[in-house]
């Protein structure tokens, strides 16, 4: 097996397999040693790769938010002069991304471990550019008169917790059997609209 795959195919599964671990048994339960049998190779191969779990955890957060950057981008780029249909792409965007990427979404915003190595500053500022996509639309809306905010970060993070909050539920089953998924999520984006937009700014904002 070792002899069949390149370094950059032993990366891959090293990473695949931490995911669904990390998914699977939580972050304390996760060792090195673990990794390696999951894998059928020796712990010092992974070692050859990443430092430490820690390293491995940062690893897939980064890989997580650059794909909902990814996400993100190709909705953004297809209303690029309108922010109301903008943010109604991003907020659907973001939330079919949490439901078809569970364990990365799981990794991300939901694995708190209470021992771990700081996340580091560069990967962190990588994160933050999700953030500002969102704020862009926000300050766009304002500049055109469609929308309003004291702060386009901070009404951007709002949106953010909204959007994150629908997703957690989805993943964790815990909305109401009677209530549909699509009526939910069509209804959530239409309330974090509805936030920041004004009232005189469109008759058809949703």
């Amino acid at each position: 097996m070792a002899e069949r795959t390149t370094n950059g195919d032993l990366r891959r599964l090293i990473l695949d397999t931490t995911r669904h671990l990390l998914v699977e048994d939580g972050y304390a339960a996760l060792s090195m040693r673990k990794i390696a049998r999951a894998i059928g190779y020796s712990a010092t191969s992974i070692y050859l790769h990443f430092e430490n779990k820690d390293a491995l955890f940062h690893t897939l957060i980064d890989e997580g938010m650059e794909r909902l950057l990814e996400t993100l981008k190709a909705a953004e780029g297809r209303h690029p002069d309108d922010p109301v249909a903008r943010l109604r792409a991003l907020c659907q965007a973001y939330i079919l991304f949490g439901l078809e990427s569970p364990e990365y979404y799981e990794i991300m915003f939901m694995l708190h471990p209470e021992r771990m190595a700081r996340y580091p500053a560069d990967k962190f500022r990588r994160a933050r550019r999700n953030l500002d996509v969102l704020a862009a639309a926000v300050s766009d809306g304002e500049a055109q008169g469609v929308m309003q905010t004291d702060n386009a970060r901070v009404s951007a993070s709002v949106i953010w917790a909204s959007l994150h909050g629908a997703v957690s539920l989805l993943m964790a089953r815990r909305i109401d059997i009677r209530i549909e998924h699509e009526d939910l999520i069509e209804e959530v984006v239409a309330h974090t609209l509805r936030g920041v937009l004004l009232s005189s700014g469109t008759t058809d904002p949703l």
